[in-house]
């Protein structure tokens, strides 16, 4: 038996739904997201690139060799600025064209002086920004080694203060009045602060930051554990909807983001615990988990104290100048302050938000003033607790001029110990204090002499 094809008969209605469904898929697919802007930043060791969209999108990255390129297709996607005018100087890259891949897509390509890492991801729009497609390109010919014996300390070596201006590079931070940007308010207290330590005998300032680019929040507490530093300080400008919320802060880690940063740390096999302990670190190389996970919260433990003290030391040196908005230091979980052996602040400097405070802010003659009292108190702390074999303790234990000092017990020190780190011996110590036996108590002054 067969069958015979018939016409089926559509009602009107259907029929012209199914022709506006037709003619607006249509209109769909002319509709492409645009790029509607790029911008490029130069860090240390990569190159970003953010392409501001006005939608999302599809993309794909590939590189190229003989010669070097990187090759970006984006779906759907559409030109309104002019690649040919970005600045390459100072990049990798030599040039960036475009053109129309498929009919619909775009394919952008960037020539190359030399090979590097890319990476590629999407933002999506927030608040006042719009889409973003970033690619960063990490330097290839970058090494960087740690090395046990680089953290072996001298004797009178100085007090390294890395000093964190936040944001950076596309994030802004926050906006006051004006358009006051809180990447270049902080930046300037940073350089005055760095400057200001700088001039001081016994101490050493460096930027984590050194120029308009954005650094990933871990990265930022990495590098100041590259340098070996003494004390991390991350400097911002606070922000709130309200204008009237207004005050200066110290923020120190919370004891929770310590534990949970504990854990994180020993977690990573491939990551930085090679060294803990800040200047003449500890290797947990050759160490079991058990020991490993003690070694390293003690040292968070030691850190986070640290940094309550020290932080109390600057939030009272900046009372003097301004407001507080709260007087005593604040602990919250923030990435940046995560370091299990560099004691850690983040310091408020003003909320960019507030009028009267943004003008402030605004001032360079006013951020001198700020940074000034910063580093006021950093001193009030370091003076009072020296790191062992930097010049501040030589000179605080009065190691000069041949003279004798006066030196204090604590806890776990031992004759022969104070006798090395003072280059004397113990029966010399014994003989200057007319001790009978090596027995010494917490709390107890010794002359210690000096050749």
């Amino acid at each position: 038996m067969g069958f015979r094809a018939s016409k089926i008969l559509l009602p009107k209605s259907l029929g012209l739904g199914l022709l506006l469904l037709s003619l607006l898929h249509a209109s769909f697919l002319q509709a492409k997201a645009q790029i509607e802007g790029v911008r490029l930043w130069r860090a240390p060791d990569h190159t970003r690139v953010v392409f501001d969209l006005s939608g999302p999108l599809e993309h794909k990255l590939f590189s190229l060799e003989n010669p070097h390129r990187l090759v970006l297709d984006m779906e759907s996607a559409g030109n309104q600025f002019a690649l040919a005018d970005i600045d390459l100087s100072k990049t990798p890259i030599r040039r960036i064209r475009s053109g129309a891949r498929d009919k619909h897509d775009l394919r952008v390509v960037l020539d190359l002086n030399e090979a590097v890492k890319p990476r590629s991801f999407l933002l999506k729009s927030h608040g006042d920004k719009p889409d973003r497609l970033v690619l960063d390109l990490f330097d290839k010919n970058l090494r960087t080694e740690k090395k046990l014996e680089q953290s072996q300390p001298s004797q009178k070596r100085d007090i390294i203060i890395a000093v964190d201006a936040g944001h950076g590079g596309e994030d802004p931070g926050a906006i006051g009045p004006g358009r006051l940007r809180e990447k270049n308010v902080v930046m300037a207290i940073s350089k005055e602060l760095v400057r200001q330590i700088n001039q001081v005998k016994g101490y050493k300032g460096k930027l984590v930051r050194t120029g308009d680019y954005y650094i990933g929040l871990r990265k930022r507490r990495n590098i100041a554990r590259d340098m070996r530093a003494d004390l991390f300080i991350s400097v911002h400008a606070d922000a709130f909807k309200h204008p009237s919320a207004s005050g200066a802060s110290v923020f120190a880690l919370s004891r929770r983001g310590a534990t949970s940063e504990t854990a994180r740390f020993l977690a990573r096999k491939e990551n930085e615990a090679d060294l803990i302990g800040g200047v003449g670190g500890v290797s947990l190389e050759d160490k079991d988990e058990v020991l490993a996970g003690v070694l390293v919260d003690l040292s968070m433990t030691a850190s986070l104290s640290s940094s309550l003290q020290v932080g109390d030391k600057v939030l009272k040196s900046m009372g003097k100048i301004a407001k507080l908005h709260k007087r005593r230091v604040e602990q919250a979980g923030f990435a940046v302050l995560k370091s299990p052996d560099v004691p850690s602040i983040l310091v408020e400097t003003g909320f960019i938000s507030n009028p009267k405070e943004a003008k402030n802010l605004g001032s360079s003659r006013y951020r001198k003033k700020m940074a000034s009292q910063i580093f006021k108190g950093v001193r009030a702390y370091f003076d009072d607790k020296p790191p062992v074999g930097t010049y501040l303790a030589w000179v605080k234990n009065g190691k000069q001029n041949g003279r004798s000092k006066e030196y204090i017990i604590a806890s776990g020190d031992t004759l022969s110990g104070i006798a090395v780190e003072y280059n004397t011996s113990v029966a010399a110590i014994k003989k200057a204090n007319k001790l009978s036996s090596s027995r010494i108590r917490v709390g107890q002054r010794l002359k210690i002499p000096t050749s």
